[in-house]
């Protein structure tokens, strides 16, 4: 992992500033001379800048998305916990870390902040800019920000605009963070039972009813406790909480709920649809729960460069992460 330090004030979409900024980033592979080999991938919530670790199978040697051919880059997302500046980070101005006190961030916040990098590593143009989920919306709004740097497009699993579904979601998550006893308290491990049951809730629209009852039913009907689908949500809470944290968690959400790429570009989002230019292909799972096929298909309606394939998959929402071989030979495909 990398650091860039941007040591001058970043302002925030909502008119706020953070004093300074850092972005933690991983690159793979090497820049050609003619600067044209760019993949840029954006993650997901709760992932890291270690795309090559998180999605095997896509990124790496021997991949679709290979370092040999390609200079790949994945930064660290503003707000997260794992290198970037976020909740946890030392606030300059007052010498204790941020907390409660990190300011509202959005989509198009974070991708301002990798705009930065973008420049410090000397990049003109990026190839193909790509993300599924919550990296998806990163990528759609870069592509409006800089027209003119982002020539292909791949977004799986994603939508031009939070739906009230979504938004419903994370506000059940945080409601759960919120009910946490120890979620006042301005310590770094504030939250981490609320945490828990947010990411249950986030399992149970990551996955789906299909996928839950072929791997998790028990096979003895004569239980009474100890259900085999308990423990796996359980297993799955306590696993979040060791590698990520309530604050960064909670803020995240909230940016997740600002995404709209029609917000101050006329509000229509079908005619900003109509605006990105660049050849983009989709992906939908077929079973995907959280940001559901009907999404992706009406992207493509209103994308004018664009191709849809749906992947049939069993695992929902995380399908995009799951089925690396088949997003792997139709992104092949595509490429060309």
């Amino acid at each position: 992992m990398k650091q860039f330090e941007y040591n001058r004030p970043f302002k925030l979409e909502n008119g706020q500033e953070l004093p300074s900024l850092t972005i933690a980033y991983h690159t793979y592979g090497t820049l050609n001379a003619e600067k044209n080999n760019v993949i840029w991938v954006c993650h997901a919530l709760t992932a890291n800048s270690d795309a090559a670790d998180w999605w095997q199978g896509v990124v790496g040697t021997g991949c679709v998305i290979n370092p040999e051919t390609h200079f790949i880059v994945c930064a660290n997302i503003l707000g997260s916990c794992y290198g970037t500046t976020g909740p946890l980070s030392i606030n300059p101005l007052t010498g204790k870390p941020w907390l409660h006190q990190f300011p509202l961030i959005t989509i198009r916040d974070m991708v301002n902040a990798h705009i930065l990098l973008r420049q410090q590593l000397g990049i003109d143009s990026i190839h193909l800019l790509m993300g599924g989920s919550m990296g998806g919306y990163q990528a759609m709004e870069w592509s409006i920000l800089e027209k003119d740097v982002i020539k292909n497009l791949f977004l799986l699993a994603t939508s031009p605009a939070e739906s009230a579904w979504g938004i419903a979601i994370h506000a059940t998550q945080r409601l759960a963070i919120e009910a946490d006893c120890t979620w006042q308290q301005d310590t770094p491990e504030a939250g981490q039972k609320g945490l828990k049951a947010a990411r249950a809730v986030g399992m149970l629209t990551y996955r789906n009813y299909g996928i839950m009852v072929q791997k998790q039913t028990d096979s003895d009907t004569e239980k009474l406790n100890d259900y085999k689908a308990a423990s796996y949500i359980n297993y799955q809470g306590d696993k979040l909480v060791k590698r990520f944290n309530a604050y960064s968690y909670w803020m995240l959400t909230k940016a997740l709920d600002t995404h709209q790429i029609a917000r101050g570009r006329g509000g229509d989002v079908e005619t900003v649809l109509q605006s990105i230019q660049q050849r983009t292909l989709l992906i939908g799972i077929s079973s995907d729960i959280l940001c559901p096929l009907t999404e992706q298909i009406h992207m493509q309606e209103h994308l004018p460069n664009s191709t849809l394939v749906e992947i049939d998959s069993a695992y929902g929402h995380d399908g995009f992460m799951v089925e690396v071989q088949k997003i792997g030979k139709v992104l092949q495909e595509w490429l060309g």
